[in-house]
């Protein structure tokens, strides 16, 4: 009997630990500096992320909290008809960056990382850095404009081009909102330790 009871706690406390990733909102989503505080390995994935394509710490964050509010596994919600019978989700957006199925394949395909997840940190920022970065080279956005960036990461590049993000006022309400967290982010990590040891 105390094996099986042993045996069944043992289990329930891998089970609690979810195999060691946090896929959990950090609390204070308006503080960098907590944000990073509580969670450690997020300044080293941005950190790579801005080493590796260019796009700063700041304008990842901001992207991220509009896209998933930090949350590793956030899933678009259902779509029902008749108001009760669920007709799947709204896209196949999932994870941090909230990367489209059929786009998440095509930065596979085309950086090699077969094996990255869009509920791992590092990963998802990745992504973000090789979307932004072909937004820079097609569209002419710098990395810097957090805005615009979210424009086309929403819209998509074509989207973009064609200006449809001009007929969508929550949209163009929603990146301001993105543009004016980058700025926030990017002062409060100016004053935080954490930030500088990433």
């Amino acid at each position: 009997m105390r094996r099986s009871v042993g045996a069944l706690l043992m289990v329930l406390v891998v089970a609690s630990c979810g195999g060691g990733s946090n896929t959990s909102a950090p609390r204070n989503l308006d503080n960098a500096c907590s944000i990073l505080k509580q969670r450690p390995g997020y300044i080293k994935a941005f950190r790579a992320t801005e080493r590796r394509w260019g796009v700063p710490v700041h304008v990842q964050m901001a992207t991220i909290y509009q896209e998933s509010k930090f949350i590793g596994d956030a899933r678009t919600p259902f779509r029902y008809t008749l108001g009760v019978l669920p007709m799947g989700r709204q896209s196949s957006a999932f994870g941090y960056s909230q990367a489209l199925d059929g786009t998440w394949k095509e930065y596979v395909e085309e950086t090699g990382n077969r094996r990255y997840k869009r509920d791992n940190i590092k990963h998802a920022t990745d992504f973000m850095g090789w979307y932004m970065t072909k937004t820079r080279d097609r569209l002419g956005i710098p990395m810097s404009d957090a805005r615009r960036q979210y424009l086309a990461y929403h819209d998509g590049h074509t989207g973009y081009a064609r200006g449809s993000y001009r007929r969508k006022p929550w949209l163009m309400r929603i990146a301001g909102e993105v543009g004016d967290r980058s700025v926030m982010y990017q002062q409060q990590l100016q004053t935080c330790r954490v930030a500088r040891r990433g």
